[in-house]
């Protein structure tokens, strides 16, 4: 079942034009991805899906509805996460739940929503005292206390560590497992890489690219890369006579060789006939990131 379609969506403001053509479609029970830098129209993109934009062309359809004309009925089955969502800082976790809750016919009950978060012991706390983390996870709670079928989470880890920008990924994997459609707004290629069962690359407003991840990072070419340490002199001639191996450069004591194919097998093999011992041995894949410049042709920003 498609959950959400855009078909050739624009908007503009002023002489900016923010999203130009967009088109997508997401399925039920996936993680969408909508990948890009900042300022590439992502948000401004879910800010259409969700209804809180009028497009000046094209059209969007969340659950077959029309996010304006159908706001109150899309209201109910559609919860978001806005990038520069806040609450008041004296109101506290149970209340601003309370509070969300009481704008949906059906909402969850708040105890366990909380529970599952994480945040129970929190449920007194102020929003000014919460932790950077604990808001996300509230900013969660709030997209999912009306029981949605589909949920918009826009730059949900943005400013966060990395231990709780992952504690993030796992309830956000959590709320697929439960069967909610989960549209995904970053600019973090390695969340999407995690998360993602499909993403739309956006660059300056236009989607290049909508597919899996590995397929993206894919089309941008099988070239692998391995640096390590040699534990004795090691004859470059040698690795540039196997067939995977496409370049060899040394970095002081490092060597960095590039290749396809089964290339980690072959030079280790290689490198173990010769009784040689690749220190501190990093093997790095194609990736979004590569993808991203192959497809765009310049490096992102962030």
């Amino acid at each position: 079942m498609t959950v959400i379609e855009v078909d050739h969506l624009h908007k503009r403001y002023g002489d900016l034009v923010a999203v130009d053509d967009v088109s997508f479609t997401v399925g039920e029970g996936e993680i969408f991805g909508i990948l890009g830098p900042n300022g590439a129209g992502k948000t401004t993109t879910v800010e259409c899906l969700s209804g809180l934009r009028s497009a000046d062309r094209g059209s969007v359809r969340v659950l077959g509805l029309d996010p304006r004309a159908d706001r109150e009925a899309l209201r109910q089955v559609l919860g978001v996460q806005l990038q520069e969502s806040g609450l008041p800082d004296r109101i506290t976790v149970r209340e601003a739940l309370d509070l969300f809750a009481s704008f949906y016919a059906r909402p969850v009950p708040a105890a366990p929503l909380m529970d599952r978060l994480g945040l129970t012991e929190k449920a007194g706390a102020r929003y000014k005292q919460l932790s950077g983390g604990q808001k996300q996870r509230l900013a969660i709670a709030l997209a999912m206390i009306g029981g949605p079928r589909a949920v918009i989470l826009d730059e949900l880890t943005t400013g966060l560590d990395p231990h709780a920008r992952r504690t993030t990924w796992d309830l956000v994997e959590g709320i697929r497992d439960e069967g909610v459609t989960v549209v995904l707004v970053t600019h973090f290629m390695a969340e999407a890489e995690r998360l993602c069962d499909r993403v739309a690359l956006i660059d300056s407003g236009r989607v290049v690219a909508v597919d899996t991840p590995a397929a993206l990072a894919a089309s941008a070419g099988q070239t692998q890369r391995m640096r390590f340490r040699p534990s004795a002199p090691l004859d470059e001639a040698a690795l540039r006579a196997l067939p995977e191996v496409v370049s060899v450069v040394r970095r002081g004591p490092q060597v960095e060789i590039s290749g396809t194919g089964n290339l980690v097998q072959a030079v280790t093999s290689l490198l173990a006939r010769r009784q040689i011992i690749a220190a501190d041995l990093r093997v790095e894949q194609t990736t979004l990131d590569d993808a991203f410049v192959a497809l765009t042709g310049h490096s992102r920003s962030v």
